[in-house]
């Protein structure tokens, strides 16, 4: 059976789950999102492009090759995938911009956790609105010299940006966890840093999953199926199912390295939405929820036919903090152990 669905709905990028179905319609406005009112913006809040100095030519994770300010002094970060790079860089001090919500859809906290807004000193004074359109007056506000992005920012509003202003704008968007490696040795480009530390910290987790994942072939220990959802739309709403990791996602990279196997992984889309009738189909062992921003098990048990998966009727349903899930970042290579063991914990201990 295709598990792409016949007429799917706008289908938001694995973000985090309080914005999600803010994301839906969010991406549809953002995606259209034209940049011809900047000249106004521009009136209002001149902005100085990025003084002449050393620069680094990298190339980002949509293969744009982008001439940079090296080490750049403010730089605006939109997402907190390119935060996590950030703060454990030594580079917090570096940042005068965050993405967040406009106020009607939660402002900061509809994007940062309460331990992320505290553990990185975020404050409702950093907000660049980008959702549910990217505000550019936001961004010259903060007279960044460099923009680090998710690719669930509109691309175009962003390289409207850049083409306007001479912003450069990069983008962190990896297709697997082995590419986050890459974002994190790119950051340091860009600052002149080292990451020796933590590039080998995320190389032996790597090799560690690779090793587990060549133990459980060899012992003939059978992979487990598995439905990683980080939201769900209601039984009885319009386009009801669960929103999960296609091929090509990091999603599916991290269900591969924690010895899974994704059911959604002959879709075509890189974030499909399953119906009740393909997750059934399909059959998963273990349906793995994304929880946080105001979203639970209770929500995920008023998806479409629920209460009819064997997981749930055998109890094979388990959550895993939703940042964990949807955050490309090197905090998500450093959780593998987390997540083999909530596929196997009669193998790997909590």
């Amino acid at each position: 059976m295709d598990l792409n669905p016949s007429t799917p709905a706008p289908a938001p990028v694995p973000r985090r789950a309080v914005s999600i179905p803010v994301l839906a319609v969010a991406l549809l406005v953002a995606a259209g999102l034209s940049i011809a009112g900047t000249a106004v913006v521009f009136e209002l809040h001149p902005f100085s492009p990025p003084s002449k100095g050393p620069r680094v030519t990298v190339t980002d994770d949509l293969g744009r090759q982008v001439s940079v300010p090296a080490s750049p002094s403010r730089v605006v970060a939109l997402g907190p995938n390119a935060m996590d790079i950030l703060v454990r860089l030594g580079l917090r001090a570096h940042v005068v911009g965050v993405d967040c919500s406009n106020a009607s859809l939660g402002g900061l906290m509809g994007d940062y956790t309460p331990n992320q807004t505290a553990a990185w000193n975020l404050t409702s004074a950093m907000c660049v609105v980008a959702y549910p359109q990217l505000s550019v007056e936001d961004v010259l506000n903060r007279s960044p010299a460099l923009i680090l992005a998710s690719s669930v920012i509109s691309v175009p509003a962003l390289e409207g940006i850049q083409s306007t202003y001479g912003i450069p704008v990069v983008i962190l968007n990896p297709s697997t966890l082995g590419g986050i490696v890459y974002d994190v040795e790119t950051v340091a480009q860009i600052f002149q840093v080292s990451a020796a530390s933590l590039v080998a910290q995320l190389q032996t987790a790597l090799a560690g999953a690779t090793q587990f994942l060549t133990n459980l072939t060899n012992n003939g220990t059978p992979l487990r199926t598995v439905l990683a959802s980080y939201y769900v739309v209601p039984a009885g709403a319009p386009s009801a199912g669960y929103f999960t990791f296609g091929a090509g996602s990091f999603g599916q990279s991290l269900l591969e390295l924690s010895g899974g196997v994704n059911i959604a992984s002959n879709s075509t889309e890189v974030s499909p939405e399953l119906t009740g009738g393909q997750v059934l189909y399909a059959n998963p062992g273990l349906v793995l929820c994304g929880v946080g921003f105001g979203i639970g098990l209770s929500q995920f048990a008023q998806g479409p036919d629920w209460s009819s998966l064997p997981a749930v009727q055998h109890g094979n349903v388990t959550t895993v903090d939703v940042t964990l899930m949807t955050e490309a970042d090197p905090t998500m290579v450093l959780s593998l152990h987390l997540f083999r063991h909530l596929l196997y914990p009669n193998l790997v201990p909590a």
